[in-house]
């Protein structure tokens, strides 16, 4: 009786922790899987990056053995250069002027393919027709526009039919209008990404506030503005951060169409630091305007991952 009350009470016998090398293996497996990733990142994105800013304090790099530190002297050369601060200032148009007509075009069109008003087939064709620019590549919307916009073209023969004009317009050779021109091409084949992205928020409100504010008496134009707006809030601060780091790094629209003139009308930072690394063959300046680009892009990614974690 004794010995059966002393095994009830007898504290039960602890476990062997398991053996930490097998502890450690399992810990490091997730870097295991993520390895290549992580390679793939820091030579595809870190080394050139750390390259591209070395170089934008030597002078004489690539085309030299032997290059010479100069401190910051390449960032005072481009920043007091008339042609990169045209190419600054043209560059916060396109973008300014692109993401605000993305923006405008693309929640009209969703707003329009949203609606109740429009029949099933309907809103298939409009789909169709709306998404075709942005099924078009780079190289094909350059050519097609370079076609419509060339003074014997279509978009100068309709001006003149209509009597809005008097005789055939350079639209891409002309200063006046070369900026404007590229910038209209480049709201034409960007606005069905924000179309897509807006109609996607627009069907995912739900639909009990939008009778709510009926009951209330609201109207079309207060149901946009209290429950359509606010609703998509997050969705048009994202589209338009992404969007102005997308536009600040067009280089392929500007280049097959205009090349950045005339006269640099057209000139912004990519093909500016396009130029001089390719045409000028000064590298260092164009190390150090592409580390300036870099500090730009970067301040806008910033905003946007502050505003995702917002969310």
């Amino acid at each position: 009786m004794t010995s059966l009350i002393a095994s009830k009470t007898a504290p039960p016998v602890a476990q062997a922790a398991p053996p930490k090398k097998k502890t450690l293996v399992r810990r490091l497996i997730p870097y295991g899987y993520l390895s290549p990733t992580v390679v793939l990142i820091v030579v595809l994105m870190v080394v050139p990056i750390v390259m591209v800013i070395s170089y934008s304090f030597r002078d004489n790099v690539i085309v030299q053995e032997n290059s010479v530190f100069v401190g910051f002297a390449n960032y005072t050369k481009v920043l007091t250069d008339p042609d990169f601060l045209a190419a600054l200032k043209n560059t916060a148009v396109f973008i300014s002027v692109s993401t605000v007509a993305h923006l405008v075009l693309g929640l009209a069109f969703a707003m329009m393919l949203n609606t109740q008003l429009l029949s099933g087939v309907t809103k298939a064709i409009f789909r169709i027709v709306y998404i075709l620019p942005w099924l078009f590549t780079i190289a094909v919307i350059a050519v097609i526009w370079r076609l419509l916009f060339d003074p014997s073209g279509v978009v100068n023969y309709v001006l003149h039919t209509l009597g809005l004009i008097q005789q055939g317009v350079n639209w891409l050779g002309d200063p006046g209008t070369a900026l404007w021109a590229v910038t209209f091409i480049n709201i034409w084949s960007g606005y069905p990404f924000f179309m897509i992205s807006l109609l996607a928020g627009l069907q995912g409100i739900p639909g009990e506030l939008y009778e709510a504010a009926g009951v209330d008496g609201a109207n079309w134009l207060q149901r946009f503005r209290h429950v359509t707006l606010p609703q998509l809030r997050p969705v048009i601060i994202s589209m338009a951060v992404l969007d102005l780091i997308w536009t600040s790094q067009q280089f392929a629209l500007i280049w097959l169409t205009t090349g950045g003139g005339p006269l640099n009308t057209t000139e912004m930072l990519s093909t500016y630091t396009y130029k001089q690394a390719f045409s000028e063959y000064e590298f260092s300046t164009a190390a150090a305007a592409a580390a300036i680009v870099l500090l730009l892009t970067m301040v806008l990614a910033f905003f946007y991952v502050r505003q995702q974690r917002e969310r």
